[in-house]
């Protein structure tokens, strides 16, 4: 029988919650709306997945480098780029219950396009036209105001020392704008050669009118983003590499290859020339998981405009002075993150009882290891586990020790964060020194494997 979607993301947020790896932010005090903390599972998993990004766009490339820019610029930057007067989504208000929705995305899930970059006309005719089918999500009433763009950019009063907060700063909307205004700094301190790349992995803000669909959607987020700087002719070529580069890297954590798929753009910005979504399968349907965009020369000659400041690349051989073109990949940690606890969240039967599990990439598991006496109550067991966890901590992190319950319920707290081995030390460990039995968190087979031989076989699998 095929399972329910909703079902299955109640299961995962459940999960999340259980074993620490997402909590509501502020929970005690009610929640608030939009925002996710990372517990201690979350965190260790969202540190691996930001780490094979920075390994895939830096480490293993010549040609990117890396940028930690600050989340408060000068206003002037989002004046320049646009953010302060376009950076909007089309909101409508419930007039019984003042509920707000975001009425692109409520005609999507009518099936009907629509996106943020139609002008309030545009959009207001759809609405108009489909207001029968749509219902307040509060209130189920069909009572709604006029469409208008709401700007989602999130003010704040750092360094407006006046009361009615006319200078307002803010916090950034996206972590690219950052590696724009030092493309001049990088090329200065760095010398790159056309093409190169600047990466960047960091907080963003945006007042989303209706924060939803777990980790899909929210107001504070992390980024993971890398402008490629070409040459205005090859500018396509390169954004055809990087579509094919990214497509590897996502499949590289261990995703299912038939739970992805490319989308075009059918509503590009003026100055865009082309761009993709790759596409995860998530219990809804198929939606964003990130961007590829070929952005010619918008950005940087903005902030050129906007800043007085040159922008532009100097060929050392012809001397041709150029403003380079962007080539974009654009991705969220968080919504990496829940695609591959979709992806990895399986549910069989094993020893008479349904068990779930997490089948993640050995590379990227919150836990690599965990380590059991079989029994509580041996300190001769006890201290020999000890002493094995001692041993592959120093090699292999993290590892966890757990002596607490039976071993059947160990296995399955493990089998649900996803540990992909779990190391068991028993009477014939140390009465006759036959090793330890090492047990597969997806087949649940165990080997004996020999104390000296452990860390090398557990490096080889993981």
């Amino acid at each position: 029988m095929t399972e329910n979607k909703n079902d299955r993301m109640e299961k995962i947020v459940s999960l999340c919650k259980r074993r620490g790896f997402v909590y509501p932010s502020s929970e005690i005090y009610g929640g608030f709306a939009g925002v996710y903390d990372f517990g201690p599972m979350g965190v260790e998993l969202e540190n691996n997945l930001k780490t094979h990004w920075w390994k895939w766009m830096v480490h293993k490339r010549q040609d990117v480098v890396g940028l930690d820019s600050s989340i408060f610029m000068s206003p002037q930057i989002w004046e320049a780029s646009g953010h302060t007067k376009g950076f909007s989504d089309p909101m409508a208000e419930c007039k019984e219950c003042n509920t707000r929705i975001r009425v692109d995305k409520v005609l999507n899930d009518l099936g009907i396009f629509a996106d943020e970059k139609m002008s309030e006309e545009e959009i207001n005719k759809l609405f108009d036209e489909n207001k029968s089918k749509i219902k307040c999500p509060n209130c189920k009433k069909q009572n709604f105001t006029k469409v208008r763009k709401f700007n989602v950019l999130v003010k704040s009063n750092l360094g407006d020392f006046t009361e009615s907060n006319s200078s307002p700063s803010y916090l950034r909307g996206e972590t690219c704008q950052g590696i724009y205004v030092n493309f001049k700094n990088v090329l200065d301190s760095q010398h790159p050669k056309l093409p190169f790349g600047i990466a960047q992995i960091g907080k963003a803000f945006r007042n989303e009118i209706s924060a939803r669909q777990f980790l899909f959607r929210l107001r504070e987020f992390e980024q993971m983003e890398m402008e490629y700087f070409t040459r205005p002719k090859d500018e396509m070529g390169e954004y055809e590499k990087l579509k094919e580069y990214r497509w590897k890297a996502i499949l590289s954590l261990g995703i299912k290859e038939e739970n992805l798929r490319w989308k075009k753009h059918d509503n590009l910005v003026f100055y865009a020339k082309e761009a993709y979504d790759i596409e995860y399968n998530f219990p809804w349907g198929f939606d964003e998981l990130e961007g590829i965009h070929a952005r010619g020369n918008y950005d940087l000659t903005q902030h050129s405009s906007g800043s007085g400041k040159e922008l532009v690349y100097q060929d050392e051989e012809t001397n041709e002075k150029f403003i380079p073109h962007i080539v974009e990949s654009s991705g969220g940690v968080s919504r990496l993150f829940f695609a591959i606890l979709c992806d990895a969240y399986h549910e069989d039967e094993m020893g008479g009882e349904t068990r779930i599990l997490l089948k993640l990439k050995p590379s990227i598991a919150p836990i690599k290891v965990a380590v059991f006496p079989l029994l509580k109550n041996k300190p001769e067991l006890v201290n020999k586990a000890k002493e094995i966890f001692g041993l592959l901590n120093e090699e292999i992190q993290p590892v966890t020790f757990d002596d607490n319950g039976n071993i059947g319920k160990r296995y399955r707290r493990q089998d649900e964060i996803g540990t992909p081995f779990c190391v068991t030390i028993d009477f014939e460990t140390i009465e006759k020194d036959a090793g330890v039995t090492v047990r597969n968190r997806d087949t649940g087979e165990q080997e004996r494997v020999p104390v000296i031989e452990l860390v090398s076989y557990l490096k080889s699998k993981i």
